[in-house]
This record gives structure tokens, sequence and C-alpha cells, in this order.
């Protein structure tokens, strides 16, 4: 699939109306309905489109271009040159169908590697940055075998359940997209700049934001409305109470998306977003059969071997042999160093706001340097996802040894075995066994029927066997 090779007259008229301040999409998008293509409102009177968007649509679509629009179509034009990078307009004929049904569609998508994707069936997975193990766990594994199945996973490349989505998307037939927040040729998180690459090369990376732009707060739920626009469903896998997956959730209802959630642990502080939006009509889902059954996708013939075909570093896959590199910045993450922020937080913002944005523009290549390949400095603290994981519960008492927080770390409110656990802690069988005992004699860990044990809850006592 290929996009209409636009001008670069036709490219910078688009430009200009996708730059243009006060002009929103659902307003542009009557204009384009009632004009044709963006030269063609340029001709109008002030009237004649106020008329159709109103006073504020006609202002800005009127308004002068801005000073740097020569420098940016310079910088849109050098990105779009290289390989796997595509700017598709709104009358695109490659344009995501699914977007088009939205009431407002952006009029510029910048799209980094498999086009096609973006015109599959897809279900969005999406959650907590604050993961818990098994909420990491659950995530990769709907999103694996629903990729498997032929479903596109789309996510918005986020720590916690967006990352785990993706890799399990990227082990499938169905791919994964990755929406957002910033421009196109930046990596946010500094901690997913591999997994980025990786979806470039195997699956695609979509942005609406003009090329430069850095994480901001205000980005993010409007990069939960892409998301929601894409797919068919969204399955929320962790969500507290004030979650930015709840957004995406309250979105893609509006949009008639059908909503699914996966339940835990009345105890679970990450399980309580998913219990509310269950209660007001989303779908309780166990399994990712579950989810292709309510959507009507059947599973696809073979589909457990659907994921085996090869992708080359070099940037080359065995069935679409193009190469993906491109010039990219990487943002520090800011927000995900400060590791006691807490899950609250996601609803209002996905970085540090002002701060973010600062790291931001300290840290990012010029739109039109000429490194490649996501290359860029990481200057931002190494992931701490187990300091992540473990934000929604009680602290280790300071007296614990490393192995015990450790396995504290490693243990959610879901029951969990000693199989999970060594997977999870990389620790020896003794030494397991004998920090487990430690840790239910200190009142912290329950021993379940069955050989299971998960962090002991308030009010239950220990060694309690329900």
């Amino acid at each position: 699939m290929h996009t209409l090779p636009a001008t670069d007259i036709e490219l910078a008229a688009w430009l200009r109306l996708s730059l243009a301040p006060g002009l929103k999409p659902a307003a542009l998008r009557l204009l384009l309905g009632a004009f044709g293509l963006p030269e063609a409102i340029f001709r109008q009177s002030h009237a004649t489109l106020a008329a159709i968007a109103g006073e504020t649509a006609a202002r800005a679509a009127l308004a002068p271009a801005g000073p740097d629009l020569d420098a940016q179509l310079d910088a849109v034009l050098a990105w779009r040159a290289l390989p796997g990078n595509q700017v598709v307009t709104l009358d695109d004929p490659a344009y995501p169908p699914a977007l088009l049904t939205m009431p407002d569609p952006p009029p510029l998508l910048y799209i980094k590697g498999r086009l096609d994707l973006l015109h599959t069936r897809a279900v969005a997975l999406v959650g907590s940055r604050s993961a818990t193990p098994q909420g990491v766990e659950d995530a990769e594994r709907f999103a694996r075998e629903l990729s498997a199945a032929g479903v596109t996973i789309v996510s918005g490349l986020a720590l916690g359940i967006d990352g785990a989505a993706h890799r399990g998307g990227l082990e499938g037939i169905g791919g994964t997209v990755a929406v957002i927040g910033t421009g196109a040729d930046l990596v946010y998180p500094a901690a997913h700049h591999a997994l980025a690459r990786q979806i470039a090369v195997q699956g695609a990376i979509l942005s609406e934001w003009p090329l430069g732009t850095p994480a901001r707060a205000a980005n993010f739920p409007q990069r939960n409305r892409l998301i929601a626009g894409l797919v068919s469903g969204v399955v929320i896998v962790e969500a507290a109470m004030r979650s930015g997956s709840l957004i995406t959730a309250r979105l893609a209802n509006e949009m008639g998306r059908d909503i699914f959630a996966l339940p835990g642990s009345i105890h679970a502080p990450l399980s309580r977003g998913c219990h509310r939006i269950i209660k007001q009509g989303a779908k309780l889902v166990e399994t990712p059969d579950e989810v292709l059954e309510e959507l009507g996708f059947a599973r696809l013939a073979g589909d457990k071997a659907a994921g085996t075909r090869t992708v080359r570093w070099d940037g080359a896959d065995s069935r679409h042999p193009w190469k993906a590199s491109a010039t990219t910045a990487v943002v520090p993450d800011a927000a995900a160093a400060r590791t006691n922020s807490t899950d609250a937080k996601e609803s209002a913002a996905e970085p540090a706001g002002a701060e973010a944005a600062k790291v931001a523009a300290s840290a990012q290549t010029p739109p039109g340097a000429t490194s490649s390949d996501f290359a860029g400095p990481q200057t931002s603290a190494p992931p701490r996802a187990n300091a992540a994981s473990t934000q929604a519960c009680s602290p280790p008492s300071p007296t614990f040894s490393k192995e015990a927080e450790r396995l504290l770390a490693a243990l959610g409110h879901a029951p969990a075995t000693l199989e999970i656990l060594a997977t999870r802690t990389e620790m020896e069988d003794a030494a397991l066994q004998t920090t487990l005992l430690q840790l239910e004699l200190a009142g912290q860990v329950t021993a379940l029927p069955g050989g299971r044990f998960m962090r002991a809850s308030p009010g239950r006592p220990r060694g309690a066997q329900g």
C-alpha cells in the first residue's frame, strides 16, 4: 500500500492548515467537505468560510502562514524521504478508514513503518504505567494471542501495560501500532527506545503531532482518541480509579467501540478502574478468545504459526522488504524517573508536563538532522520497572532482605505459584521457599491451597486458606 504522491505545494497547503492555531480538526473537516482541497479553502472569503465552520475557524484558516512554515515544510519533506516514513493527508486513499468514522480526524498523519497495519482489524490494549507483574503478563499474553489470530494490537508506547501489549503484538502476524503523543521523530519514554525501533521495522508508529513536538501533558488525552478511533474494541488490563486508560475507554465508548476489562482482586488498587467500568457496562473478559468472539473476529487458520516470519535488523522483512530508519531523537523519560508518582496522575498527563517538555527540548535532534534508526543520546536513568510495579502496594519493611523485597515486588494481589515466582524473581528454589516462609511469618504473604501465594490483604489472617 502506498500514499498519493503529493506535490510540495499540496503538502505545504496541508501543513499550513494543520498548523493553523485555533483551527480544530472537526471544523477543518467541514471546510474540506465544502470546498475540497486546502488550496480551494484559501481562495474563499472570510464570510464564506464562517458560514460553513464559524468565525473562529474562518479566521484561523485565512490567517497568514507562520514564519517557520518553510523550514517546517523542508523538515517534513526530508523526513518523508527516509525509507519507511510516510505523510498521509486526509484526502489520501491510504488514510486509515477507521479514523474517518471520527468526527475530528487529523488532517495530517506521520507514519513510520507498515501502512497496511492501519487498514486491518484492530484491538487496543491499554492500562496502567505502574503495572503489576501479573498485569504485564496478562497484557502480553492477550496481545500475543490476538495478534496470532490476525488482529493488530494498538497501544500508546507508554511504560507498563502499553509496552507489554506492543511486545506481545510483535510476536504474531497481526503486528502492533504505537500511537504516540510526540512528533514521529522522537521517542518517549526513552526506556522504550529499542521497542520503538523494533515497532518501526515490524509494525507502525503513528503521530498527528508536527515533527519535533516534545512530550506535553495535553498531548496524551488527544493521542488516546486516536487509539480509540483506530480499533473495534478496547481492552483495559489494569487501571486505577483515575487512570488515563479510562479516558481511552470513555472516548472509545462515545465512538461506538466495544469496551472490555480484565477483573482482578478487590484489594488491588489497579483493579478498581477495571471494576468500575465493568459496573458501567464494559464486558468482563478472562481470555483473548472472549474478545475475538464478542467482536466477531474469527481466528486465522494455522494462526499458531502465523508469527514466524523473520525480520532482519537492517530493516528488511521477508514479506515487506523495506528499510525503516529515521531521523529520530530520544526524549528522556523524566516522569518515569520519579518512581514515587502515583497512578492517579495518569488522567492528568503521561509526562511531567513542563519538566518533560524542557528535557525533551534539550535532548531532541532537529528534524533535519542526519542521525538514523532512532539514534540519539539516552540521558535518562535506566527504567525501574520493579519500583513502578509496586507503587500501588505497601512498601516492604526496611528490615527485609533484598531477596524478600524482590519477592514482594513479584507478588501481586492475584495468586501465583512457585514456578511463576521463580520465573519472575530468578531465585533458586531453596532461597525462594525460605524467603516465602519468612514473609509469611511476617504477615506479608498468604499461603493458599494448591501451592499458591499472594500478598496478605488487610484484615485477612495469615495462612488463610480461601
